[in-house]
């Protein structure tokens, strides 16, 4: 697929002409309303994408959603939740069945309003355990088979309800794994499961036996949730895991003292490990900023959206972004668009560590000619003006290929 966008501005920069060709950015020129129609290859036509003075910037990459437990599009609900993590999945598992419409249906409109809204990389998580065995994990991999030529999909294997509390959920976590899960999921090793060795020995022996990445859900806060991840970053180490770990949420990690802190992070950057937010409105995070400085991945993502957990979410990524800036009270304009970056190129390289990395906050990479052609064009006066207004005017390109237009799927 060959195409030329047409006046458009790369990162919020001049206006130029970008072309596309074999799935990556070609070239990137100043714009020229002269330029004619580049030849395609063969009897390969071009496409031109008129880019009408809009921001170009990278695609948006999910890493950190649940499309096996949205609500998106149905009739809005009451929540019935309760406090914790046990009671909040209890709460979805006598939920989750009895929705409005099947749960493939459910799947697969989220991730297609998704994707028409700019994200065409995603890792999901999808439930295994005692109750639903692989029947939401099954959903997941539908709905990534449905839109493979339009978004990249990543399914982890996730033990919501713990691995040791109920009988049989690590054979079920192994046959998600035969499956084609390319993800094994750990959560709360000590406030869930309450035995975090035995924990961490399932979860990295089983992503050891299946060579794949590991992804641990980490709710637990302060000293305890330091505990947790001073365990896994021991078992990083020990195994040579390094660039194959993600700690998501880490809500607390950055609560207990600035030198805790700081070797935290360093720690992080050493074993390669990244981290996934979804801008929470919680104190004790770790610092953006400092992040940034170190080099280490750090990715966005949505969570659970407008489910059994939370109201919260509406499968557009340019509003997390806002969140996160808005979360972590960011008013410069350079903040705010790094923001942007962890919500596109950052996240892509959670999900590949072998994909460009943001170097500090003022890196803005991800159009430029040998690139993924993996972008989203986006409506705004500047970068940051555009997360502020998250405005609907968007075009996303996939691979070269134009898959939506105008929040609509093409």
């Amino acid at each position: 697929m060959n195409t030329l966008i047409r006046a458009v501005r790369p990162w919020g920069q001049t206006l130029s002409d970008v072309t596309i060709a074999g799935g990556e950015i070609t070239g990137v020129e100043p714009h020229d309303p002269a330029r004619p129609v580049p030849p395609g290859a063969g009897r390969e036509e071009v496409t031109v994408v008129e880019g009408r003075g809009r921001l170009l910037v990278p695609s948006f990459s999910d890493v950190h959603v649940h499309l096996d437990s949205t609500r998106i599009g149905l009739p809005f609900r009451e929540h019935t939740g309760g406090p914790g993590v046990w009671t909040m999945m209890m709460n979805d598992r006598q939920n989750w069945r009895t929705a409005e419409v099947p749960l493939q249906e459910r799947v697969n409109g989220t991730l297609g309003r998704m994707i028409a809204r700019g994200t065409t990389r995603v890792r999901s998580y999808a439930q295994v355990d005692v109750d639903c065995r692989l029947e939401r994990f099954d959903a997941v991999l539908a709905a990534k088979e449905q839109f493979k030529g339009r978004a990249d999909v990543e399914i982890i294997a996730f033990p919501q309800a713990g691995l040791l509390l109920e009988e049989g959920t690590v054979p079920l976590m192994e046959e998600a794994l035969k499956a084609g899960a390319n993800v094994m999921g750990g959560i709360d090793p000590c406030s869930l499961d309450r035995d975090p060795a035995r924990h961490l020995d399932i979860v990295f022996g089983l992503a050891e036996k299946y060579q794949v990445p590991i992804d641990i859900h980490l709710h637990e806060p302060g000293e305890l949730g330091v505990f947790s991840a001073d365990l896994v970053l021991e078992r990083t180490r020990a195994l040579g895991m390094q660039g194959k770990v993600t700690m998501s949420h880490a809500y607390q990690l950055g609560s207990v003292s600035e030198s805790i802190t700081r070797r935290l992070i360093e720690e992080f950057a050493e074993l390669d490990v990244s981290l996934a937010s979804v801008a929470p409105s919680v104190s004790g995070q770790l610092p953006i900023p400092l992040l940034a400085e170190a080099g280490v991945r750090t990715g966005l993502g949505e969570d659970g959206q407008r489910d059994y957990w939370s109201p919260y979410g509406n499968t557009d990524m340019l509003d997390r972004t806002w969140q996160l800036a808005f979360t972590h009270g960011f008013r410069r304009d350079e903040l705010i668009e790094h923001c942007l970056a962890i919500a596109t190129v950052g996240g892509a390289s959670v999900l590949d560590p072998s994909a460009t990395r943001l170097k500090g906050t003022a890196h803005r990479p991800g159009v430029e000619a040998g690139d993924p052609a993996d972008l989203v064009l986006i409506d705004g006066e500047t970068v940051a003006s555009a997360v502020m207004d998250r405005g609907t005017d968007r075009t996303v390109i996939h691979r070269g290929k134009v898959v939506a237009d105008g929040l609509q799927l093409v």
